[in-house]
């Protein structure tokens, strides 16, 4: 079973979004649902980029062909392993309907906003419905990023442009930065004297724990 793949981004496919990555010289085509399409165009993210996905594999007898779904992170990965457990949402309709960030999501289960959920391309309002009834109250960690974005205003954005290259420049990607900052920013709750050095310490902190 495939769980992680890193390689180099050999080409992009489209109608729906893949891409094929090589790996130690063999080709693995890889689903990409359209918020992260959006997070590799964003960060750069081109044919000959190196690059790691988490990856959720799925094969049955009665689909023997293996499907391959790649996410930035395990808790995306967690988040796509969840919504597949809705009735009626499958691996591929669930890859098909991630276009907006996961963070987004989760909130919109939580929040019951199904006007968003409906937006997902596939999920209609009996989906929708289906996803809150069997989601709602499971998903409270994937909304930490959506209260920073919503917040992000209390922070000054040399802080955050300072803190992401900083991380940068200790080996993290820019993904990887971002994720890790906006994690550090939901556990301090004096955002008012936020310094940069104390974003990194909270950063160091989380991660000394793991």
């Amino acid at each position: 079973m495939i769980s992680f793949l890193r390689g180099n981004v050999k080409k992009f496919l489209y109608d729906p979004k893949r891409i094929i990555l090589l790996v130690n010289d063999v080709g693995y085509e890889i689903y990409i649902p359209e918020y992260l399409s959006d997070v590799l165009f964003e960060n750069g993210i081109e044919e000959d980029s190196y690059v790691g996905l988490e990856i959720y594999y799925h094969v049955t007898e009665r689909q023997p062909k293996p499907l391959l779904v790649g996410f930035l992170n395990s808790q995306d990965k967690d988040f796509f392993e969840q919504l597949i457990q809705v009735e009626g949402i499958g691996p591929l309709k669930a890859a098909n309907s991630l276009v907006f960030p996961i963070n987004n999501i989760a909130h919109a289960i939580e929040s019951e906003d199904f006007t968003l959920l409906e937006q997902m391309p596939g999920i209609g309002s009996r989906a929708a419905q289906k996803i809150v009834a069997t989601l709602k109250g499971k998903v409270l960690d994937k909304t930490l990023n959506y209260e920073f974005n919503n917040n992000k205003t209390k922070i000054s954005d040399s802080i955050f442009e300072d803190s992401k290259s900083a991380l940068v420049g200790l080996g993290y990607r820019s993904n990887e930065a971002i994720n890790e900052i906006n994690t550090a920013v939901a556990n301090i709750h004096d955002l008012d004297k936020l310094t940069v050095e104390i974003l990194l310490r909270e950063v160091f902190r989380k991660n000394r724990k793991q």
